[in-house]
C-alpha cells in the first residue's frame, strides 16, 4: 500500500533537502557545458516545403533511416516536445520549497531551459534532412502536446524517484536512436542531447540520495512505486504500444535495457539493498520491489528469446 507524505511532510522536506540542491545546482552550473543546437543540423541540405512558399511536395521516397530508427527519432522528439507539462508538474512537486529566489527555482529553470533545446534540434534536423513526413509529424506533435502529461504518484519524493529513472531511461533511448540511424549527424547530435539527459540524472539521483538518508522509509515506498509503474513520459503518444515494441524488436529500447542500463545502477548507487535504516515499512517496499525485479528480469529473458527466434526466422527465410 503506498503511503505518500502530508502536505506538512513534503513542506518540511522540500525545506531540508533545499541546501542539498544548492550544492547540486552549483555542480551541475560547473560541469554543464554550453553547446548549439543550430550547430548540429545541416542546414545546407535543406529547402522550402511546399505550401506557403511554395516549396517541394514531402514524399515518402524521402525518408531516411530504418522503420524503427525513424519510429524512435519521433518518439524521442514528441517526447521533449511535451516540456511544458514536464516542468508544472515538476513545479508543482516541488512546490513547498519553491521560493522564486531559491534553489529550487533555480534548478527548475535551468532544467527546463537546457530540455527546451532538445526538442528544437531534432526537429530541426529532421525537417532539414526531409527524413519525415511534416504534416504527420505536426499533426502528431498537435495531439501529444493536447493530451499532456500527468504524474503516476503525486508527492515530491515519487516524483524525484521517477526522474532519476526517466532521465537516464531517455539518456539510453537518445543514444542508441543516434546509433541505430547510422547517420553521423544524428548520432553526433543525439549523443549530446544524451550528455544532458545524464547530468540531469545524476542531479535528481543525488538528491534522491540525500532524501533517503532524511525519510528512509518514505524514499523506499516512493521508489519501490515508481519502479513497479514506471512509463516512459512519452506513453501517451498516440499508438505508444505498438511503436515501443517496435522500438524493443529492434534493440533500441526494450526491458533488458531498462532493467540493467536504468534501474540497477541508480538502485546501486542508493545502496537500496545494503541499507540498514529501514523500518518495517521500508523493509516490506524492498522486498516489493526485490520480487519485482525478479519478474522483470524473467520478462526480459523470455523476450530476448522470443527476439532471437523471429530473428532466425527471417535469417532463414533470406537464404
Amino acid at each position: 500500500m503506498t503511503t505518500f507524505l502530508t502536505d506538512a511532510e513534503s513542506v518540511r522536506l522540500l525545506s531540508e533537502l533545499e541546501p542539498v540542491v544548492e550544492v547540486e545546482v552549483n555542480r551541475h552550473l560547473a560541469v554543464a557545458r554550453e553547446w548549439m543546437p543550430h550547430e548540429y543540423v545541416p542546414w545546407s541540405e535543406g529547402q522550402d516545403f511546399a505550401g506557403v512558399l511554395g516549396g517541394k511536395e514531402w514524399t515518402p521516397e524521402e525518408q531516411r533511416f530504418s522503420d524503427a530508427a525513424r519510429t524512435s527519432l519521433i518518439v524521442n522528439l514528441l517526447t521533449e516536445d511535451n516540456l511544458p507539462s514536464y516542468h508544472r508538474e515538476i513545479s508543482r512537486g516541488v512546490g513547498g520549497g519553491f521560493a522564486r529566489d531559491g534553489a529550487w527555482a533555480t534548478w527548475v529553470g535551468r532544467w527546463t531551459a537546457e530540455e527546451g533545446r532538445h526538442g528544437q534540434a531534432i526537429r530541426d534536423y529532421l525537417l532539414v534532412t526531409r527524413s519525415v513526413d511534416p504534416v504527420a509529424l505536426e499533426r502528431a506533435r498537435m495531439t501529444h502536446m493536447q493530451e499532456g502529461f500527468e504524474a503516476i504518484h503525486d508527492g515530491p519524493l515519487h516524483g524525484i524517484a521517477y526522474v532519476s529513472f526517466q532521465e537516464l531511461a531517455t539518456r539510453v533511448s537518445h543514444r542508441n536512436t543516434g546509433t541505430a540511424t547510422g547517420d553521423p549527424i544524428a548520432e553526433q547530435l543525439l549523443a549530446r542531447i544524451a550528455l544532458d539527459e545524464n547530468l540531469h540524472m545524476i542531479f535528481y539521483r543525488n538528491v534522491m540520495g540525500a532524501a533517503f538518508d532524511l525519510s528512509p522509509d518514505k524514499a523506499m515506498r516512493a521508489v519501490t512505486d515508481t519502479v513497479r509503474d514506471f512509463a516512459m513520459p512519452g506513453h501517451s503518444i498516440e499508438g505508444f504500444t505498438r511503436k515501443a515494441m517496435q522500438i524493443a524488436v529492434a534493440g533500441i529500447y526494450d526491458l533488458r535495457q531498462h532493467k540493467d542500463e536504468v534501474l540497477a545502477p541508480v538502485l546501486r548507487h542508493w545502496k537500496v539493498f545494503e541499507r540498514t535504516d529501514f523500518g518495517p515499512e521500508g523493509e516490506q517496499a524492498r522486498d516489493e520491489l526485490a520480487a519485482f525485479l525478479e519478474t522483470t528480469e524473467t520478462s526480459a529473458k523470455r523476450f530476448e528469446e522470443k527476439r532471437d527466434a523471429l530473428a532466425a526466422r527471417l535469417a532463414a527465410r533470406e537464404q
